[in-house]
């Protein structure tokens, strides 16, 4: 069946109106199951329009890329962990990137073939390759920083900026070359390029900025999708490449400000190891030592409380937490202790990280509050029970001027009664700056894995604690 281009023309307007449905659902825990339906259903009839549309010529190599996505992206599904999500949407983000490049390459050689280019496609095949090659390799290091095949740290070296802006004028100087002659010399050079600012971009950030860096790679995907639209002359891909874009740079600003760190000072600052000389204000509380609790002590104050207040972290998602958290928040409330739980912009590896873990756990959204709603009631909470979170609570961005997080937002953990930190180790947090609040006279270390320390903590709840 085969329909004509104002239906399609049609179907293409009705799905980018359900995919932003879908980014509106997707705006809040209560309405995101929504959101994913509209999105789900945006792409499917995006699919089944262009699937009938009048440039398929043939649908066999189309039949077997989609059965073959289908079985590896299943298999995928089925058996990524919540902690490995971040690494995934990167893995995911250069394959739009390379599909940029492949497509841009492909109708290059096939419109040369039949002497169909013009100065305006060499101008939007130049834009897709760019963008689309950058995207694919700095996706690639930003997944191998994640999963722990490259270190987390930022590599730097000197003179790493100029270099950068020289890589970045000559691949634009070959774009425009590329677009004026044709030149397949100037087509390999600048992909080549353009792959190589794709690493030397991506290679000198880390630590806390990586949450930041994954949204940037969005937007990146989303203009290669968007020049991908203009290659093939797809509206759709237009509208949903510039909607993925926009809406990508925004969470980026968001995010940085939530760090009050600006785009360019992270995209080209490079962050993530601690290197603070000895005099600094974490070296010197490390001096103080720090106290460590057993469970039941944890369990005794939150027992007594009135309110607790729980901040969770990529530890809580790293031990699969959630669920013992829940049943802790239960418990704590059948004894009329107000439970709530505070979520930081940048919590975890990626946007909404731990707010997934949450829902997924089935904890109340009205329990859940980011950080500018939960930070006033810290100085009336009794305990701050802190699963797995580091930098995001920790004081020197507050205190430290000499810190590479001072002057970020954090939770503001310190303020409790009492706080009880669930720790592995002292390793610090994946900015590499060490924790003051460790050293805090009212905080107390809970060693050991956070779901063992959790469960022992609904055992002792159950069994009546003190």
């Amino acid at each position: 069946m085969e329909i004509s281009s104002n239906t399609q023309a049609l179907a293409y307007l009705v799905s980018a109106i359900l995919f932003i449905f879908a980014l509106k659902g997707l705006t809040h825990p209560s309405s995101a199951r929504r959101g994913n339906y509209y999105g789900m259903a945006g792409i499917a009839l995006a699919i089944g329009a262009t699937l009938m549309g009048s440039e398929i010529q043939s649908y066999g190599f189309i039949i077997a890329g989609v059965a073959a996505g289908a079985v590896i992206g299943t298999v995928v599904a089925m058996r990524v962990q919540m902690t490995a999500m971040p690494q995934l949407v990167a893995a995911l983000h250069s394959f739009v990137g390379m599909a940029a490049v492949l497509v841009a390459i492909g109708t290059y050689l096939n419109k040369a073939a039949a002497g169909q280019l013009n100065a305006v496609l060499m101008g939007e095949l130049s834009a897709g390759i760019i963008i689309g090659a950058i995207t694919f390799t700095g996706s690639v290091i930003a997944f191998g920083k994640l999963q722990g095949i490259l270190s987390g740290a930022p590599v730097k070296f000197k003179g790493q900026h100029m270099l950068n802006a020289v890589l970045g004028l000559i691949t634009i100087a070959l774009g425009v070359h590329f677009a004026m002659t044709e030149s397949m010399s100037s087509l390999l050079l600048m992909t080549l390029l353009a792959f190589v600012i794709g690493v030397t971009l991506i290679i000198p950030i880390g630590g806390a900025d990586m949450p930041v860096i994954i949204s940037m790679l969005n937007s990146y995907s989303g203009w290669a999708a968007a020049a991908t639209g203009f290659t093939l002359g797809n509206n759709l891909l237009i509208i949903v490449g510039a909607i993925v874009g926009f809406s990508g740079a925004i969470l980026s600003y968001i995010m940085c400000r939530a760090m009050n760190r600006s785009i360019i000072n992270v995209v080209f600052g490079g962050f993530g190891s601690s290197d603070a000389g000895g005099d600094s204000a974490a070296a010197q509380a490390v001096q103080k030592g720090v106290k460590s609790a057993a469970v039941e002590d944890a369990v005794y104050w939150m027992e007594d409380a009135n309110k607790v207040i729980v901040i969770p972290g990529y530890g809580m998602a790293v031990a699969q937490a959630q669920h013992a958290l829940k049943e802790v928040m239960e418990l704590l409330e059948e004894r009329e202790v107000e439970v709530k739980f505070a979520i930081h912009p940048v919590a975890g590896r990626m946007p909404g990280h731990m707010n997934v873990l949450l829902a997924e756990a089935d904890i109340p959204y009205d329990n859940v509050l980011e950080m500018d709603e939960i930070n006033p009631e810290f100085a009336t909470a009794d305990v701050a029970l802190i699963v797995g979170a580091n930098d995001v609570v920790n004081p020197a961005a507050k205190s430290d001027p000499a810190s590479p997080i001072y002057g970020m937002p954090i939770l503001e953990a310190a303020k409790a009664r009492q706080v009880y930190f669930l720790k592995r180790s002292m390793r610090p947090g994946y900015s590499g700056v060490d924790n003051l609040l460790f050293y805090q006279d009212n905080t107390s270390l809970v060693f050991g894995d956070a779901k063992d320390t959790i469960e022992g903590m609904v055992t002792a709840l159950k069994g009546g604690g003190h």
